[in-house]
């Protein structure tokens, strides 16, 4: 994760790149929920790091915590940064804006690639959170990877979570694949033939099939979708980052 982003996206470190995002997802996800009576809990959100060790990715107070309601990461944050962006200045040009960025975590690139470790703590957690919440909307499991797994197969894992279920549906699986080949990206695809290699394969076989809402959302910004297309893309740059954690996570409806 140290290298950086392959594609036509910014040259930065994918551990950077890939923090932003989630930073990125974390608030964007809290603007969603946000109503007149304050932040509603339509989300439980966990991120796990995996490298040299596997757990919470979470800073500050929720330093440690599997899963935490969205209301409680909105008022969280383990700091707030100050960023510049580009807008429109209304006159054809551009112009710098300062804004104000929430931090829930670092980039942190070291250490090996435990796939297959990271996959088991993310079944356990949605296991549990199934047992107490039989009824909810079918958890959604994310794994961003830049290389092959260390510690095995990550098949069986993949399967043990997709496996899971509520009374509403399957747990989804869907993977992220970071490269620093320069090449354009492949996104939601609906078969393996135009992957390079046996580990995207793998990653694309253990991606579930899109349901029909995000299908509908994915076609809804410009991707070619099928009913066999998966949540996977391979080559991945931060910009098809940002915006795959953006339709994967996008609800159906929230009132």
């Amino acid at each position: 994760m140290s290298d950086p982003f392959g594609g036509s996206g910014p040259n930065k470190r994918k551990a950077d790149g890939v923090s932003d995002a989630i930073n990125k997802l974390l608030q964007n996800l809290v603007i969603k929920c946000a109503k007149s009576d304050g932040v509603r809990d339509y989300y439980y959100v966990g991120v796990i790091g995996y490298g040299a060790s596997v757990g919470s990715a979470f800073m500050g107070s929720l330093a440690g915590k599997d899963l935490s309601p969205i209301s409680q990461i909105a008022n969280s944050p383990a700091r707030i940064e100050e960023r510049s962006k580009k807008v429109d200045d209304g006159a054809g040009g551009l112009v710098e804006q300062t804004i104000k960025f929430p931090i829930w975590f670092d980039p942190v690139a070291n250490g090996g690639t435990p796939m297959c470790q990271a996959l088991t703590q993310a079944k356990t957690i949605v296991q549990d959170w199934i047992a107490q919440h039989p009824s909810c909307f079918p958890p959604i499991v994310i794994n961003i990877t830049d290389g092959e797994a260390t510690d095995g197969n990550p098949s069986d894992a993949a399967n043990e979570i997709k496996s899971l279920a509520s009374s509403d549906g399957n747990v989804l699986l869907f993977n992220v694949h970071l490269s620093s080949k320069k090449a354009n990206p492949i996104e939601f695809p609906d078969s393996d033939s135009g992957l390079p290699d046996e580990f995207a394969r793998l990653l694309f076989s253990m991606s579930s099939i899109l349901p029909t809402h995000i299908q509908n959302a994915a076609k809804q910004e410009g991707y070619h979708i099928s009913e066999a297309s998966r949540g996977f893309v391979f080559n991945a740059d931060i910009v098809s980052v940002i915006r795959f954690l953006d339709i994967g996570t996008r609800p159906s409806n929230l009132r």
